[in-house]
Order: structure tokens, then C-alpha cells, then sequence
């Protein structure tokens, strides 16, 4: 096969017969000289708007390819190079138990799902409910503010990425094929497949509950376990090595292999870790507050029309503040909710949330600011302390509901008395406040400076009635559990994996990160 780049398709004419044309055009053959086109990239060029154009990569079979590739002197014509999964040869020290697996995350999905293509029969432990009973759960606490404090929009069956907009993209380019294994294996359990090509795929919170209900299926099918409203308790280690752990206080679990998914809101786990002297740091994080702006204003901007019949667009913004802080948006989710994601009693985060045709009036997406130990002290658990001091305020403040605050009156610090134009689109109860109460005022002007700088980006951004809300604190782990090149901490068998232990950042991340550690456990385990 050869790869074709940069084929330019207007999006009044985006159809396969008018993309093979286009194809047969660039190499200068017949319709039937094409034996084979598969597309493997597809993106919107909204450069020169309002003409809008699609850009596709495609992987074509024709007649006589080495032939052509040796007279092609086009440089967006080349070979096609395959990327293949491969998972590694096992090791050679016997597996006397089976691994297990703490969280189910995409991290612990994925890690639990190659162990279990390989015969390892993990066992996956989750604080929380399977995801049909955590959604209801979930649902019961938008209504009523009925708290579960373990099966909530940040514990349980999915993670926490399970309520969001379930946001495939990453910066880091697919050399290992995992990312097209987790693309992969995301399309077996019931996503569409145009996630393998489509620029910055998205699957939304609706599907993805599908998804990992089929997820979860396929590892018990495989050999692995579930267990849910199970809660990590305690590690015990005998010389530097894992022995057993304990749930819910009371069950004992011997093991030699423990994965570490726990996810980024996990703190009575990090606490009981660290004083179990397990290597660990505290890391930077980011902080701040959700805005919704009309997503029709967003689409204007970015595509020159209001309609979404090229979906609804999204944004990425950064600036630099005066103090020196880096302000950017985070987690964008067009056409979407904002949603109550708490997790603990008398403390209240919020999170981003969108369904997979992103068909709600408003986008929405927070606005941060870089912190560090400079904020919160040196300690390492003293970056979970300052999120918690927020979290409280913020349920203070909103007297147990979303406090939100427009924009006007934010910048002005006063307290808003009424909403604007915009509707407010909220998964739980909210309640008009003054935000400026929430965060130390260094980070408020930051974020006020922002937004200005963001409203000569984006044309209304800062309009009077946008809509913030607080508090948006747990943008990723303020925890790094450490481990070495093998992915193992100092303590032997326990294996520190995904966005809680410090290293991923989203979805695909996290689910590669799964993967990376279960391939170190086949590499030097057999069963």
C-alpha cells in the first residue's frame, strides 16, 4: 500500500466518490487501478474561513506500487509503513498469584484487559459500583445531593473520565502501536470506527458507559475478576515487598504483583500509602474556575458559522499572567454540562461532561492556573490539603450547591443577583454567589486577565453573562507515586500506573500507561 497526505476535500463536496476522485487525480490513474482505500486521518481546516476544507490521509492498494514509488517525486505520497500492537514475550519467573489490578480506570481497564488477552487472569478491585449502578447513583446525587463518597463522578466502574466527554486526543505520537491498540479495542466494544481516523475523537459520556460495561465483559471472558465496593485499606510489605492487601478492612488478599490505578481523587489511599512509607512526591497541578459560553458563539468563531454540521467546534487557549502564571483552558467540552463531581461530604468540585453528539446550547471548559509547593507548602501531602481547603469553600459559598458567578460581576467582585442571557446547563443544583471568595486573589487575577486576553481570541468570550463556576481542582494528581524504568517502586511488586499515580493525563494517557505496565508484568512473569 502507499499513504496519500494532505488531501484536500471541500466540506460541501466531503463524499468517498468525491475523495477517490480526488485520489485518482493526485496519482494520475484510472478508478479501477485502486484496489483498496482506507482512510487514516481526517481533520478540518478552518484556516481561511468561511471556506472550510477536510484533510484526509489515506492508505491506498494499487497496481504497480514500486513501480510508482520509485518515479513518485511527490512528497506526500510514501510507502505505508504498518503499526502493529505487539505484546512482548513473557518473562521467566513463575506468576504464583494472580495480579491485581486497583482501580478501574482506563488505566486498570487496559492493564487488566492485555493481562487478560495473555492469560494472566487479573483481578480488578473498584471502590466503587459497576458503571449500570453508578450511573443511577450518580444521577440520584445530581437530583436530591445525595452523596455516595465511594461511587461517585470520581470512583467507580469507568473512572472518572466516565462523566466527561470522553476525550481520546494526545500529544504523543503512536511509534508502539498502543495507542491503536487502545483506539482498537474501544471500537470491538461498541464505538463507532471512524475514532481510528477522525482528528481529536471524542466518544462521549453516553457511549462510554457502553463501552465499558462490553470492556468488562470481555476480561471476565478472558479470566479476570471484577470486584466492586471494595475499597484498598491497607498494603502490607515484607522486606521492601509486596505480601497481601486488605479491603474494606477486613478481607486479606495475599499477592506479589499490585497495580496501582487508583485514580486522582483516591486521597485516603495516597495518605494510608504514605505512611506505609511507599516512595512517593507531590507534584504541580492546576486550579481554577468553568466557564459556558453559547456553543453557536464558539462555532462562529472557529468555523465562521453558527450551525455545528461540522460538529460542535472546541478551543485551546494559554496566556501568560503578569505574576507569571500559566492560565489555560482545560478539558473543553462543546455542546456539554457542567457537572457536581464531588466525592466527599461538605467538599464540592466540578467537572466537564458531554454526550457524544455534543448537542447541548453551551460549551464549556475550565480555566486554570498553574500552582506548586510555593502555594501549598512542601509536604507531600500538602497539595491534596489545599484541595480540599477549596473544595470546602467552594461548598460553603454555594451553601452545598454549584456556586457560579458571571463573568461581569466576577471581574467587578461583587455577588451576582440574576443570570443573563445565557442558560445555565449544570448537572446538579448551583446557586448564585461571589467566586471571588473562593480562590487566593493572585490566582483570581490571573484568571481575570485570561479571560480579557482569551476575548481578543475568541470574539464574546468575555461577554458579561458568561458563566463561571467553582471550584475546578483536580485537573490531574497532585501526587507522583515513583517507580523505575520496569514501572516498579522501590517496593518490589507494586507497580504505580496511570493519571492518579502522576503519570498520564486523560483517557488515552492513562490507557496506554495501562498497557505500558502490563507489558513490563509479561516481560518478566510467565503462567
Amino acid at each position: 500500500m502507499i499513504t496519500i497526505r494532505q488531501i484536500k476535500i471541500s466540506i460541501e463536496k466531503d463524499t468517498l466518490e468525491e475523495l477517490k476522485k480526488k485520489i485518482c487525480t493526485i496519482l494520475r490513474c484510472k478508478e479501477n487501478v485502486i484496489k483498496e482505500m482506507i482512510i487514516s486521518k481526517k481533520s478540518i481546516d478552518a484556516r481561511h474561513k468561511p471556506e472550510i476544507y477536510y484533510i484526509y490521509e489515506v492508505n491506498v492498494s494499487i497496481e504497480n506500487e514500486d513501480n510508482f514509488l520509485k518515479g513518485n517525486k511527490n512528497k506526500d505520497i510514501v510507502k505505508y509503513e504498518k503499526k502493529e500492537y505487539i505484546v512482548p514475550i513473557s518473562g521467566n519467573v513463575k506468576l504464583e498469584s494472580s495480579p491485581i489490578i486497583i482501580g478501574s480506570g482506563p488505566a486498570g481497564l487496559f492493564c487488566a484487559y492485555i493481562l487478560s488477552e495473555c492469560g494472566y487472569k487479573p483481578i480488578v478491585i473498584e471502590r466503587g459500583e459497576k458503571i449500570e449502578n453508578r450511573i443511577k447513583t450518580v444521577e440520584n446525587f445530581w437530583k436530591t445531593g445525595k452523596l455516595n463518597t465511594n461511587s461517585n463522578v470520581q470512583f467507580g466502574e469507568g473512572g472518572a473520565g466516565t462523566f466527561s466527554d470522553g476525550k481520546l486526543n494526545t500529544n504523543v505520537k503512536d511509534k508502539s502501536g498502543r495507542q491503536k491498540k487502545v483506539l482498537e479495542t474501544f471500537v470491538r466494544c461498541g464505538v463507532d470506527k471512524d475514532i481510528l481516523y477522525i482528528h481529536n475523537p471524542h466518544i462521549g459520556t453516553d457511549i462510554l458507559r457502553t463501552v465499558i460495561k462490553n470492556m468488562r465483559e470481555k476480561i471476565i471472558e478472558m479470566g479476570g475478576q471484577f470486584y466492586y465496593n471494595s475499597t484498598l485499606t491497607n498494603i502490607e510489605i515484607i522486606n521492601d515487598k509486596i505480601s497481601s492487601i486488605e479491603i474494606n478492612y477486613k478481607e486479606k488478599i495475599k499477592t506479589d504483583t499490585l497495580i496501582l490505578a487508583v485514580g486522582h481523587s483516591a486521597r485516603d489511599t495516597f495518605k494510608m500509602m504514605y505512611e506505609k512509607n511507599i516512595p512517593m512526591d507531590s507534584k504541580p497541578f492546576a486550579v481554577g474556575l468553568r466557564v459556558q459560553h453559547p456553543q453557536e458563539m464558539i462555532n462562529e468563531t472557529q468555523y465562521g458559522r453558527k450551525n455545528a454540521s461540522l460538529g460542535a467546534a472546541n478551543y485551546k487557549l494559554t496566556y501568560k499572567a503578569k505574576n507569571g502564571r500559566g492560565v489555560y483552558s482545560f478539558c473543553m467540552c462543546p455542546g456539554g454540562f457542567v457537572v457536581n463531581a464531588s466525592s466527599e461530604e461538605k467538599k464540592l468540585v466540578i467537572n466537564g461532561m458531554s454526550n457524544h453528539k455534543r448537542d447541548e446550547e453551551n460549551a464549556n471548559s475550565a480555566i486554570v492556573v498553574t500552582i506548586g509547593p510555593k502555594d501549598y507548602g512542601q509536604n507531600v501531602l500538602d497539595g491534596i490539603e489545599f484541595q480540599k481547603r477549596l473544595e470546602e469553600k467552594a461548598y460553603e459559598i454555594g451553601d452545598g450547591k454549584i456556586p457560579i458567578q458571571l463573568w461581569k460581576d466576577f471581574k467587578e467582585n461583587k455577588k451576582s443577583l440574576q443570570i443573563g442571557k445565557i442558560k445555565p446547563i449544570f448537572k446538579g443544583k448551583y446557586q448564585l454567589s461571589n467566586l471571588n471568595d473562593l480562590l487566593p486573589e493572585e490566582l483570581n487575577q490571573s484568571i481575570k486577565e485570561a479571560i480579557l486576553y482569551f476575548g481578543t481570541k475568541i470574539k464574546g468570550f468575555d461577554r458579561e453573562d458568561a458563566i463561571l463556576a467553582g471550584i475546578e481542582s483536580r485537573t490531574s494528581s497532585p501526587i507522583r507515586i515513583k517507580r523505575n524504568e520496569e514501572f516498579e517502586s522501590d517496593i518490589k511488586g507494586i507497580y504505580p500506573c496511570g493519571e492518579g499515580a502522576g503519570y498520564a493525563g486523560g483517557i488515552m494517557t492513562a490507557a496506554v500507561d495501562g498497557i505500558k505496565v502490563a507489558e513490563s508484568i509479561i516481560k518478566k512473569y510467565y503462567v
